[in-house]
């Protein structure tokens, strides 16, 4: 009897390949099985801010205590009342009468003028004096503003007169030298108060004798009234080499 399979279509002499593709496919299976993770979706950072789960700052409520007001200070300490008794003696004290009788002499008071204090005015600055010093032969200069100029040139021009500009080479000082001076007119015109500041000893107290020199003035006022003016003066003299 012939056999009607084909010989080629006998399966089992593929059944070792298909067994080995199986093992392989199961083999792959049971790997990508222990293989595989799963994450939390909250966990995953996906570049958005999720603003409900920002905490709301809390603002601590300040509120105004009422403080207690202090307790009350203690009450004095009763006086101690010395008791006398009926026998003893006391002494009464005699309150003379201060009326006037009739034969006793009423001495007049003479009236009493109240004397004004006067307001003393503190020492002002030349630059914001109302009425300033007038130097000797600036009586006509005219306004306030042309005596102030008519003074600050004769002042300049005394002490460049008067001051001894050979003491610069005498102490081996050399080029531009500038010594500070401040003084005060005081209510009397008289100059008071000189100080300077240079660069030697002998320089200021050479400033110190030339400002002492300047004449006497006529006060300045401020208000109507005489006070002391504040004067700075800067002495500047060039030494030759």
């Amino acid at each position: 009897m012939e056999s009607k399979k084909n010989p080629k279509a006998d399966l089992t002499k593929k059944s070792i390949l298909f067994l080995q593709l199986g093992l392989v496919l199961v083999l792959f299976l049971t790997w990508r099985g222990i293989e595989w993770k799963t994450y939390d979706k909250s966990n995953i950072d996906i570049g958005q801010v999720n603003l409900d789960e920002l905490e709301e700052e809390e603002v601590p409520i300040t509120q105004n205590l009422n403080t207690p007001p202090p307790p009350p200070p203690p009450p004095p300490a009763p006086e101690v009342i010395d008791v006398v008794e009926d026998e003893e003696e006391v002494e009464e004290t005699i309150i003379e009468s201060t009326e006037s009788n009739q034969e006793e002499e009423i001495v007049e008071v003479e009236e009493v003028d109240d004397v004004d204090e006067e307001e003393e005015v503190a020492d002002v600055p030349f630059a914001v004096i109302e009425n300033v010093p007038v130097f000797p032969g600036c009586e006509k200069a005219g306004s306030n503003a042309a005596k102030k100029k008519c003074m600050s040139d004769k002042v300049k021009k005394f002490v460049n007169r008067k001051f001894n500009t050979e003491l610069g080479s005498e102490l081996g000082l050399s080029g531009v030298n500038r010594i500070y001076v401040r003084f005060k007119i005081d209510r009397k015109g008289q100059i008071v108060g000189v100080q300077a500041r240079g660069p030697h000893p002998r320089l200021e107290k050479e400033a110190q004798r030339v400002i002492g020199l300047l004449p006497k003035m006529t006060p300045g006022k401020q208000r109507g009234k005489a006070v002391g003016v504040l004067y700075s003066l800067p002495i500047v003299f060039q030494v030759q080499e």
